[in-house]
């Protein structure tokens, strides 16, 4: 597992791709801690959408959690275009909110620049906090999460993304940029 502030030693960073469904066992293992009594959680599409609803179901937490969209926020938006399924759906107030944010990958922390943005223009959170299946690195920006189920190291010519099969299991798959 790899925490916050700690950087991964060359022998714990893999580039063999784990099991997802494992990984989604110590994301669950790890979310736990950084529950709190009141703690919304917030999906960013699409893999940690998926995360986060298994979650709230497998936490037994009441209600529905939030989904939300980097699109209207990021900084290659003129490049990549508008996602049309993007949508952030927040069934809370955000102002004063503990917000627990869960994402499939984290890469050059650009997209939770984004998310933050968009989070914030539905109000001002007491509390934010970050936890992710995969921490790639390659930051760009400073962003760190306080819970990654695991640290994997792939060529900036790939992608990594979480994909769900018909029966809802978790699987990663690893996509050359084009």
């Amino acid at each position: 597992m790899h925490h916050p502030g700690t950087v991964p030693e060359e022998s714990s960073v893999s580039s063999t791709i784990p099991d997802a469904e494992s990984l989604y066992t110590a994301l669950l293992a790890g979310v736990k801690p950084l529950m709190r009594t009141d703690t919304r959680l917030v999906g960013i599409t699409s893999g940690g959408a998926w995360l986060v609803e298994r979650l709230q179901k497998d936490l037994g937490l009441a209600g529905a959690p939030g989904i939300i969209s980097s699109a209207m926020h990021r900084d290659d938006f003129a490049r990549r275009g508008l996602a049309a399924s993007a949508q952030t759906a927040l069934p809370f107030d955000v102002n004063g909110a503990d917000v627990l944010l869960l994402d499939d990958v984290l890469y050059t922390g650009r997209t939770i620049r984004a998310v933050l943005n968009e989070l914030f223009d539905f109000g001002r959170p007491a509390c934010v906090r970050l936890a992710v299946l995969v921490d790639r690195g390659g930051r760009e920006l400073p962003v760190a999460a306080d819970f990654s189920a695991t640290a994997l190291t792939l060529p900036d010519t790939q992608l990594l993304a979480l994909a769900r099969g018909d029966g809802g299991a978790f699987s990663l798959q690893v996509e050359d940029k084009t």
